[in-house]
């Protein structure tokens, strides 16, 4: 009743200060975006938001007696989890399709063993199923290579959306501030171009390096964008790349960065359109970063297209924290490319009597595309963990082999070269601290999407859990803060 309230009364300020503002000249194409500057003048979001999230259908049990093997593309997207986070914090009830569990998974840190003598190495775990007792899970660990930005020279193109949308200290003055941090930890002879777009595009900087003085040049041009007018993103993704190609450096990091609410309301905003053209983009090896921030007509369906068809990741800004951990603590993960078309197969033997894949519901890939080279999977950044959640069911057999598990990519270091690890899971694979800590994660996670899979899962359960993982936790300050989320959602949903 309380956030029924809120909600009308939002609605109603909404209405008088739009009003005020048609009055004192203000445009009206904004969609309720009153304020045009990005210094954090307060903002009020539209009381009917136009969040748009890829429909999510969420795999069913398979009988291994029918269908023994899993494929599916491999990424470490993170947005997900700042969407959960943001929506939890500002007390609004969860979007179920806002919750890919994969990402929730993958926005932590793991002890997964490091690879040796490759870009990849994988490990494996075996563990209770928390929420059916009747179940286990089994966690695939990936852990890539340290491949460090200062190896080489690197050209990116900020390209940042100026729409009216974006006005906001939570949109267009967090974007400044994130590439603001991502400047500073640039290299010398980095270079950096600057593109916006809003109802026209324009090129801010073309090629600056990234020295001091060249530093203090982009964070002048960053600190005098303001927000207004519609979105002509496709203009300006077409500039974007342009510019990218202008400076583009052989053997070198060339990357797109664009941050924006996804709200591509003029020119060629089909999502079949534009995964063409950011793929052929990415085939001429200039990958895509996609930083998305704000909320209220939230684009997610889109920016995670971009992202996966541009060789890239996809991670949400919702604090200027969320910023320094993608920008500053993760910059190599999240600028540098180690394992191009990653995917996975897994073939569950008899031991198994079925197995059912938690999340990665949108990323599923026929076996034709795990074993074509050419097929185009996902991509994952230097020196991150990526994890794969299995809930199966044993079956009564003597056989003690429970899969086989398979990793194909590209190795980048290697000149994009055919790469693939392999490892077996067996019935004595030991459990570990991680995959304890993920079956809590992951059972969030199906709470919030109100699966059809949670069985007995609980709020109380997973806080329960977390509070015996106390050490493991340590002074982890993300896994520190996923425990304060569950608590929030506990509430929440309790009233």
């Amino acid at each position: 009743m309380k956030r029924k309230a809120l909600a009308l009364l939002t609605a109603i300020t909404v209405v008088c200060l739009s009003f005020l503002f048609a009055a004192c000249g203000g445009s009206d194409d904004l969609g309720g975006s009153f304020f045009q500057d990005s210094g954090g003048y307060p903002y009020i979001e539209p009381a009917d938001g136009n969040y748009v999230y890829d429909g999510i259908e969420e795999q069913d049990f398979a009988l291994v007696s029918e269908n023994p093997s899993s494929y599916f593309s491999l990424d470490r997207n993170t947005a997900s989890y700042s969407y959960v986070r943001r929506q939890l914090n500002d007390g609004l009830d969860i979007a179920p399709d806002s919750v890919r569990v994969e990402e929730l998974i993958n926005y932590f840190d793991y002890d997964f063993p490091a690879p040796v003598d490759k870009a990849i190495g994988i490990s494996a775990y075996l563990g209770d199923c928390p929420w059916n007792a009747e179940n286990k899970l089994m966690l695939v660990g990936v852990k890539t290579s340290l491949s460090e930005l200062e190896t080489e020279n690197a050209n990116y193109v900020f390209l940042i959306d100026v729409s009216g949308s974006m006005a906001g200290k939570d949109r267009l003055g967090l974007a400044v501030k994130g590439m603001e941090k991502l400047a500073d930890s640039l290299g010398d002879k980095d270079v950096v171009s600057v593109v916006t777009y809003a109802s026209g595009v324009r090129k801010v900087l073309d090629g600056t390096e990234c020295s001091d003085e060249g530093k203090t040049v982009i964070k002048h041009a960053l600190g005098d964008l303001t927000a207004s007018g519609s979105t002509s993103g496709w203009e300006g993704l077409q500039l974007a790349y342009a510019t990218a190609k202008e400076h583009f450096i052989e053997n070198g990091n060339n990357r797109v960065i664009i941050i924006s609410d996804g709200d591509f309301n003029v020119g060629m905003s089909d999502l079949d359109e534009l995964k063409e053209f950011i793929q052929d983009k990415a085939k001429q090896n200039i990958y895509l970063t996609v930083l998305g921030v704000g909320m209220g007509n939230t684009r997610d369906d889109l920016l995670e297209t971009l992202a996966t068809n541009g060789n890239g990741n996809y991670a949400y800004l919702d604090s200027e924290l969320e910023a320094e951990k993608v920008l500053c603590e993760e910059l190599d993960g999240t600028l540098k490319t180690v394992a191009k078309d990653a995917k996975a197969g897994v073939t569950f033997t008899s031991a198994v009597e079925k197995y059912r894949l938690i999340g990665y519901d949108t990323k599923i890939i026929s076996q034709e595309d795990f074993e074509n080279d050419n097929t185009d999977a996902g991509e994952i950044g230097s020196n991150l963990c990526v994890a794969a959640l299995y809930e199966i069911k044993l079956a009564e057999s003597e056989e003690t082999r429970l899969a086989d598990v398979e990793i194909k990519y590209k190795d980048v270091s290697a000149g994009e070269t055919d790469e693939s690890v392999k490892i077996e899971v067996t019935v004595d694979t030991p459990s570990s601290d991680d995959l304890s800590f993920i079956s809590c994660v992951a059972e969030f996670g199906l709470l919030l999407r109100q699966s059809d899979y949670k069985g007995d899962a609980s709020f109380e359960a997973v806080a329960a859990r977390l509070a015996m993982l106390e050490n493991y936790i340590g002074d982890d300050a993300y896994k520190s803060e996923f425990v304060t989320l569950v608590g929030k959602a506990s509430e929440l949903y309790a009233e």
